[in-house]
């Protein structure tokens, strides 16, 4: 069975970082496009970063984020650096065999991983 696990979570002061991994299970990530999302508490979910044919990330984490994938871990990281207050969500990874970009439209997700920003 296809299955997608997120940790790395946790409680960050604002400037700190944090990797989140997101472990695949039931398939091989090689040819799979892997999303990382977000969602804050009253607002919609939202792409952060993909790693499929192309690599895309949302305008408010480039130069702070980073998407890789290590094949034979079958795992993909989002390294995250100079959080913010406003970087405060749950984060959940998605796959699909199609590449969406920061779209909502994958097929599989994980369960999420909560990452707050305080001081």
């Amino acid at each position: 069975q296809l299955q997608l696990v997120e940790s790395g979570g946790g409680l960050v002061q604002p400037g700190g970082s944090l990797r989140l991994s997101c472990a695949a299970s039931g398939f091989t990530l090689d040819y799979w496009t892997i999303g990382w999302f977000r969602q804050a508490p009253g607002k919609e979910r939202e792409g952060v970063s993909s790693s499929g044919v192309s690599t895309n990330y949302a305008d408010s984490v480039k130069g702070r984020f980073t998407i890789s994938r290590d094949n034979a871990k079958n795992t993909v990281y989002l390294q995250m650096n100079s959080l913010k207050p406003e970087d405060t969500a749950i984060y959940y990874c998605a796959a699909s065999p199609n590449d969406y970009g920061l779209d909502v439209r994958y097929d599989y997700w994980g369960q999420g991983t909560q990452v707050t920003v305080s001081s």
